[in-house]
């Protein structure tokens, strides 16, 4: 897994966040679209696009998508 890839797969889970925003350190967090139904729609694309079962505490732990992704690449 790329991490450009992974930003696309991210970004993607966002509806109305412009894609052009989305980089290695964007403050997933901070954004006004992010939600629980957010999180969970990023736990399912890891799963599906990856095969990867993400752990609640990745993500807490995380704060950028670079952080996840390092994470999750463990």
């Amino acid at each position: 897994m790329e991490l450009n890839d992974f930003i696309e797969k991210f970004a993607e889970q966002f509806e109305e966040t412009e894609n052009a925003i989305f980089t290695g350190n964007t403050n997933f967090k901070e954004l006004d679209e992010w939600t629980s139904l957010t999180a969970l729609s990023i736990i399912a694309m890891l799963d599906e696009e990856y095969n990867i079962s993400l752990k609640s505490d990745d993500l807490l732990k995380s704060s950028t998508i670079e952080e996840l992704f390092e994470r999750i690449n463990k």
